[in-house]
């Protein structure tokens, strides 16, 4: 999977590759193989190398907004945008009244489905949550809306950037 991070003035590409439960990060052309473990919600161990890497990650409230990173003493705020996507993250909010499509960001599994077709959600509420990198998801919803396709069920092994669910 392919996405952009935007920190400051500087965008960097990345690419996110899943095999045999492993996991490398090539970052702007230079590659590194990671593990990644999340210990308590929104904590995460990064293993490179022999050095392991804490990052914390503010729960996110609009998904518009760059994510607000600290590693050790520094702090980062990170937009992250897939460059096949032709909406921005500022985008979203833009198509309110249009049907939206929950995407995933990297390969994994569909470990539970909270939402059934039909259903009525909120914005930020929880739709579906996805098992990546041993870290459990939960994908919420963009806006408003009503549930019109569910694309995969629990169990399901998933792409990057696949549609997960519809919402009207």
């Amino acid at each position: 999977m392919k996405l952009n991070a935007q920190i400051g003035e500087d965008t960097h590409q990345i690419e996110i590759v899943e095999t045999d439960g492993k996991v490398t990060a090539a970052i702007d052309g230079h590659s590194y193989e990671v593990e990644a473990l999340e210990p308590e919600p929104n904590v995460f161990l990064l293993k490179s190398k022999g050095r392991v890497f804490e990052a914390f990650v503010s729960p996110q409230r609009d998904p518009a907004l760059p994510l607000q990173v600290r590693v050790g003493t520094h702090e980062f705020e990170i937009g992250i945008s897939d460059p096949k996507d032709l909406r921005s993250a500022a985008g979203v909010g833009e198509q309110a009244d249009g049907v939206v499509e929950i995407k995933t960001a990297m390969p994994g599994k569909v470990v539970r489905i909270l939402k059934a077709v039909g259903d009525t959600v909120e914005k930020g509420e929880g739709v579906i949550v996805v098992e990546a990198m041993k870290m459990q998801n939960e994908m919420k919803s963009p806006k408003d809306g009503v549930i019109k396709e569910l694309k995969a069920a629990e169990g399901d092994s998933v792409k990057g950037g696949q549609i997960l669910v519809t919402i009207e």
